[in-house]
C-alpha cells in the first residue's frame, strides 16, 4: 500500500512489544554525505526526500534529516534521524504520527536507560512514549535504535488538552559549557523579550512575551510562580532527574525540557532526551562538579547542591528549593520515585525484560558503538574504559548505591502516614458540604487539595483534628475538611508534613487523586437518540437501541445509575461499572435474540414507550416518551444534547442530523416513490386532510385523519399509491388552518 494517510487509533506506535522496522529508500546513493552537509550548514532546516515503508506500509516523499549534537558524527554510520512524514503530502502519518525521532544509542551500551527512564517517568508527569525500531537505508541494516514520541502538538493536545498555547524549547542556539547560562530561565538577558531569542526555541506561533514574563515572576516575583508555573510537575522532573541521575537536562547544561503552557496560564516543564540517564553522562552537574564528575561522585550527588552554589543560575531549582514546603515536597517525590522502582528492584527486572527483548537486534546490529558483551554486562557493572570509550556505569551497580545515600540524606525519610480516606456522603448532591477525612499519624500540619474540572487547578485548604470537621474527637489524629459538592467531579489529595519531612496520599499526588462524582443533573447526562425498529440489521422485531449522551467535560461513572421503560420502576435495569466519556456517546442496544445487547430483556416496541434514567436515587434524570416509529428512522434530539425530539436518519455515535420534519409545512419520503409514501407533519392539533392530484389537475387519491399531538408532536402516514401510475404528482395537505402543497414523483 502506498500513500496511507489514515488514523489507526487501534495500534500504538510506540508498543514496546513491537520492534518497529523501518525502511529509507533515498534516490541519492551520497546520501549519508547529503545528510552530514545539511546538518552542517543548515541545522534542523533542512531535509533530504525519500520514500519510507514502516511496517510493510510505504509512504512517498517524507523528509529526512540527523539530529541531536552529542549523539551526531560525521564518521559515523548509525546517526540519529527526525522523520517528517508530513514534509512534502499534508497529513501524511502512519497510525496517528506526523514526527519519527530515532536515537542511535550512541552513550548507552545496555541499550535500556531511555526507554526505561521514560516508562518511569511516565508514571508522575507528561512524558513521551518510547520503544525500539530495527533501520534500514537502501536496503542496508542500519542497526537496533529507540523511537521516541516527538514532544509537538500532538503531544501537548493529549497531556493538556490545548494544542496551541505558547511552547517553548530548552534548546539554546549555540550550546555553551561549562559556564554558560543556556536555557536556564535566568532573569539575566535585560528586561525585554528579545533578549531571551537566542537561549530558547518557540515551537508555537507566538509566546515570547509568555515566556519572558515567566522567567521574571520566577527570578523576581518568587511569591507568586505559582500563577505561572506548574511548581508540581518542576518538583517532580527535578525529583527525577536527581533519583536517576539524568544530569544531561536542565541541572547540568541547562538544555533538553520543553515548556507548555496549558489552559490554566501556567508553564509546564516536560522532561526530554533521556538516553543519558542512569549516570551516562557526567560532564557537569551545574554546580560543585561542573567540570565532570567520577561515577562514585554521581553516586552521592546532593539533591540540594544548588541552594549553595551554580556554576550559573538555576532559578528552576534555587529558588523553589529555597521555600520549605517545596523542599519537602521534591524530596517527598524522590521518596516516591526509590520507592516504586529502585527499593522493590522493579527498574532492574524490567531491564532484563527490556534486555531480552531486543538481544538478537542488539546481536545482529552491524554499528553498534559496544560489543555485545557490554550490551549484556552494563545492565549490572561498569563498561568501557578502554580507547575512546568512557566508562558507563553499571545501571544496577549505580542506583544501588544512589538508595543507600538518599536513605540517609536529611529530610528524606521521617514524614507523617496516612491512611483511612473517606469522604462522605458517597454521591453529595451539588451544592452539598462534603467532608473528607483521613487518619493521620506524625504531622504538624494537614492540608487538602480539591478542584471541580480535570486539568484544572488544586485548591488548597487546611483539615483539623479539632472535633468541628466531621474528624472525630478532638486530637485523635483524625483530621477533616469540608468543601462544597461543585461541578461534575471531585478530584483531591491529601499532604501531610511535620518538621523532617513530608507525605502524600495517593504518593504520585498531583498526577494521581481520589475522585468523588456528585450525583448527575438533568442536562449533563441525557436521552439523545432512539431507534426501536433497527432495519439496518435486518431484524425489525427485536432489536433496537439507545443513545446517551454525556453533554459534560467530565469523564460519567454510571455504575448503579438506572434505565427502565416504567415510570413507576424507574430501577428496573442497572447500569454495571460504566464510564462514558465526556462530551461522548454510550450506546445501549436492546433485544431479545443475541448476546450482543446489553439489555437483552428491554424490548423497544415500534408502538411507542416511556424511556426513563434515573440516579442512585430513582431521581429521575431524563425521560422520553417517544410515539409510533417509522422503518428506517430514529427519534432524537435536534439540536443534539438538549433539543427537542424529532425524526432523523439515524446517527449512531454522532451528531444528531436535523430533524426530517420540519417547523412548519410537511415533508414527502421518499422521493421518488414507488408503491408508499411518507407524510410527516410538525404541530398538528386538529383534523388533517390529504388530496392528490395528478398533472391535469385531477383528484386521485383523498385521506382524512385525526391526531392528538403527544410528547413527540409529529403525525406520519404512510399512504399507499400502488393504484397511482407513474409520473408527477402534488399533494395539498389541510392542516392548522392553512393549505400546503409538494410535488413527489412515482416511479
Amino acid at each position: 500500500m502506498v500513500g496511507s494517510f489514515a488514523v489507526h487509533s487501534q495500534d500504538n506506535f510506540y508498543d514496546i512489544n513491537t520492534i518497529r522496522d523501518i525502511r529509507i529508500r533515498f534516490s541519492e546513493q551520497n546520501w549519508k554525505h547529503i545528510l552530514d552537509s545539511i546538518f552542517l550548514n543548515e541545522g534542523d532546516k533542512g531535509r533530504l526526500v525519500g520514500d519510507i515503508s514502516i511496517d510493510g506500509t510505504s509512504f512517498r516523499n517524507i523528509g529526512v534529516r540527523y539530529k541531536g549534537y552529542s549523539s551526531w558524527n560525521i564518521d559515523e554510520i548509525k546517526n540519529p534521524f527526525n522523520i517528517e512524514m508530513d514534509y512534502s503530502i499534508k497529513n501524511q502519518n502512519y497510525l496517528g504520527f506526523t514526527k519519527i525521532k530515532l536515537s542511535n544509542v550512541i552513550h548507552d551500551p545496555s541499550f535500556v536507560r531511555e526507554v526505561l527512564a521514560y516508562e518511569i517517568a511516565r508514571k508522575y508527569m507528561p512524558a513521551s512514549e518510547a520503544n525500539y525500531a530495527n533501520l534500514y537505508i537502501n536496503d542496508s541494516l542500519i542497526g537496533l535504535y529507540t523511537n521516541v514520541e516527538s514532544v509537538d502538538s500532538k503531544f501537548t493536545e493529549k497531556h493538556f488538552t490545548f494544542a496551541n498555547n505558547s511552547f517553548f524549547k530548552g534548546e539554546p542556539e549555540t550550546l555553551e559549557y561549562p559556564f554558560g547560562q543556556n536555557a536556564n530561565l535566568a532573569y539575566t538577558h535585560g528586561a525585554d523579550s528579545s533578549g531571551y531569542l537566542p537561549y530558547y526555541k518557540i515551537e508555537s506561533d507566538y509566546g515570547w512575551n509568555d515566556l519572558f514574563n515567566f522567567i521574571y515572576v520566577l527570578n523576581e516575583e518568587i511569591d507568586s510562580v505559582e500563577t505561572v508555573l506548574n511548581t508540581d510537575q518542576a518538583l517532580w522532573m527535578h525529583a527525577f532527574n536527581y533519583v536517576l541521575l539524568n544530569l544531561d537536562s536542565y541541572i547540568g547544561y541547562s538544555q533538553n525540557y520543553y515548556l507548555y503552557k496549558d489552559g490554566n496560564g501556567r508553564f509546564n516543564p516536560v522532561i526530554w532526551d533521556l538516553n543519558m540517564s542512569f549516570g551516562s553522562f557526567r560532564d557537569s552537574d551545574g554546580s560543585n562538579h561542573f567540570l565532570g564528575l567520577t561515577i562514585p561522585e554521581m553516586k552521592v550527588l546532593d539533591p540540594l547542591q544548588h541552594l549553595t552554589f551554580s556554576i550559573s543560575p538555576r532559578p528552576l531549582m534555587t529558588n523553589l528549593f529555597k521555600n520549605e514546603r517545596y523542599r519537602k515536597i521534591y524530596l517527598a517525590h524522590m521518596r516516591t520515585i526509590v520507592k516504586e522502582n529502585l527499593l522493590d528492584n522493579s527498574y532492574y527486572l524490567r531491564g532484563e525484560e527490556l534486555q531480552n527483548l531486543v538481544d538478537s537486534y542488539v546481536r545482529n546490529d552491524p554499528n553498534k558503538f559496544y560489543s555485545y558483551d557490554d550490551f549484556r554486562n552494563n545492565l549490572t557493572t561498569v563498561v568501557g574504559g578502554t580507547g575512546s570509550m568512557i566508562l558507563y556505569p553499571g545501571i544496577k551497580n549505580l542506583m544501588e548505591a544512589r538508595i543507600a545515600y538518599l536513605d540517609s540524606f536529611p529530610g528524606f525519610k521521617g514524614e507523617p502516614s496516612i491512611s483511612g480516606i473517606n469522604h462522605l456522603p458517597d454521591h453529595p448532591l451539588h451544592g452539598q458540604d462534603t467532608w473528607i477525612t483521613a487518619n493521620v499519624d506524625g504531622s504538624t500540619g494537614v492540608f487538602l487539595a480539591y478542584r471541580y474540572k480535570s486539568k484544572g487547578i488544586f485548591l488548597k485548604t487546611v483539615m483539623y483534628d479539632d472535633g468541628n470537621h466531621h474528624d472525630g474527637s478532638a486530637g485523635d489524629k483524625i483530621f477533616g475538611a469540608g468543601i462544597s459538592a461543585s461541578g461534575n467531579i471531585i478530584q483531591y489529595y491529601l499532604y501531610a508534613e511535620n518538621d523532617t519531612a513530608a507525605v502524600f496520599s495517593p504518593e504520585r499526588a498531583e498526577t494521581e487523586y481520589y475522585s468523588v462524582q456528585p450525583m448527575i443533573r438533568p442536562g449533563d447526562l441525557v436521552i439523545n437518540e432512539i431507534q426501536a425498529i433497527n432495519t439496518m440489521q435486518g431484524n425489525e422485531n427485536n432489536t433496537g437501541w439507545i443513545e446517551l449522551l454525556n453533554t459534560t467535560d467530565e469523564d460519567l461513572n454510571l455504575k448503579d445509575y438506572n434505565l427502565s421503560d416504567d415510570i413507576d420502576n424507574p430501577a428496573k435495569w442497572q447500569f454495571p461499572d460504566t464510564i462514558i466519556k465526556a462530551k461522548s456517546y454510550l450506546i445501549i442496544r436492546t433485544g431479545s435474540y443475541s448476546q450482543q445487547h446489553l439489555l437483552s430483556n428491554f424490548i423497544l416496541p415500534a408502538s411507542g414507550a416511556e424511556i426513563v434514567l434515573s440516579d442512585l436515587d430513582h431521581v429521575i434524570i431524563d425521560s422520553v416518551n417517544y410515539g409510533q416509529q417509522v422503518s428506517g428512522k430514529s427519534v432524537g434530539r435536534y439540536p443534539n444534547g438538549y433539543g427537542s425530539f424529532t425524526f432523523m436518519l439515524p446517527s449512531l455515535s454522532m451528531y444528531n442530523y436535523t430533524g426530517s420534519t420540519p417547523e412548519s409545512g410537511f415533508t414527502l419520503y421518499p422521493n421518488p416513490a414507488q408503491k408508499t409514501i411518507n407524510v410527516e407533519i410538525r404541530n398538528v392539533n386538529q383534523p388533517v386532510s390529504i388530496r392528490i392530484y395528478n398533472t391535469i389537475g385531477k383528484i386521485v387519491r383523498t385521506e382524512q385523519y385525526i391526531f392528538n399531538p403527544e410528547l413527540i408532536p409529529v403525525m406520519i402516514q404512510a399512504i399507499d399509491i400502488s393504484a397511482l401510475g407513474k409520473g408527477l404528482y402534488i399533494m395539498q395537505v389541510f392542516c392548522n388552518d392553512t393549505i400546503l402543497k409538494k410535488k413527489f414523483v412515482i416511479n
